[in-house]
């Protein structure tokens, strides 16, 4: 692959530094004159980034500049907003990063009890979830898949950097038993029957939300 100029490199950076949200490639191209290899300006910038205070990273298809991570702590606030998942929005948003495209019903299979519209609602209101087209099965369900901003804010390159089996084990984060007092469906239906935790997450609040 032919070494980019150091003009097109530097065309390539300004853009990225301009930008109000990720961009992908084909935006890039956009905006620059033709002849631009754009992905040999990424890897160039990306390599220039990799030790300073700021890397470029790549976030599903889109790039973007960010703080390197050692020094996140620089920029840290004393008080921080969070938004809780309840425990069903936090294991339904784990079956469909690790299924998708997943259905209504395949979500339901996964969990075994019922999900909420209003779970579904929760996490199309994050950003981090979307409608990914329907099946073409009986009924033509529609599917979710994660999105771009899912990566980004969990820091991810691409979905094959979600932990395996074993990194979840050893990080802690596969409960074996049904947490103490669990008896039913946090979604309010299929109350009074026990259900053990089929996915690997951590529950940050008991109620939804």
């Amino acid at each position: 692959m032919t070494e980019p100029s150091a003009d097109a490199i530097r065309m390539v950076e300004a853009l990225l530094f301009a930008a109000t949200e990720p961009l992908d490639a084909a935006s890039l191209e956009e905006r620059l004159p033709e002849g631009v290899d754009v992905p040999a300006c990424l890897a160039a910038l990306e390599a220039q980034y990799a030790e300073r205070g700021v890397n470029l990273v790549r976030r599903g298809d889109r790039w973007l500049f960010q703080t390197a991570p050692d020094l996140a702590f620089l920029l840290q606030r004393d008080v921080e907003e969070t938004v809780k998942l309840s425990r069903a929005a936090s294991e339904t948003l784990a079956i469909i990063a690790y299924h998708q495209p997943v259905s209504r019903a395949e979500i339901e299979q996964v969990r075994g009890v019922a999900v909420s519209k209003g779970t579904l609602d929760v996490l199309l209101e994050t950003g981090w979830v979307r409608p990914r087209g329907r099946r073409q099965s009986p009924g033509r369900p529609m599917t979710y898949g994660t999105t771009d901003q899912f990566l980004l804010h969990f820091g991810m390159e691409s979905i094959d950097d979600l932990p395996g089996l074993s990194e979840l084990k050893a990080a802690g984060l596969m409960d074996p038993e049904p947490p103490a007092g669990f008896t039913g469906d946090e979604d309010g239906e299929n109350a009074g029957e026990t259900q053990s935790p089929t996915l690997p997450f951590t529950h940050p609040s008991e109620g939804d939300t």
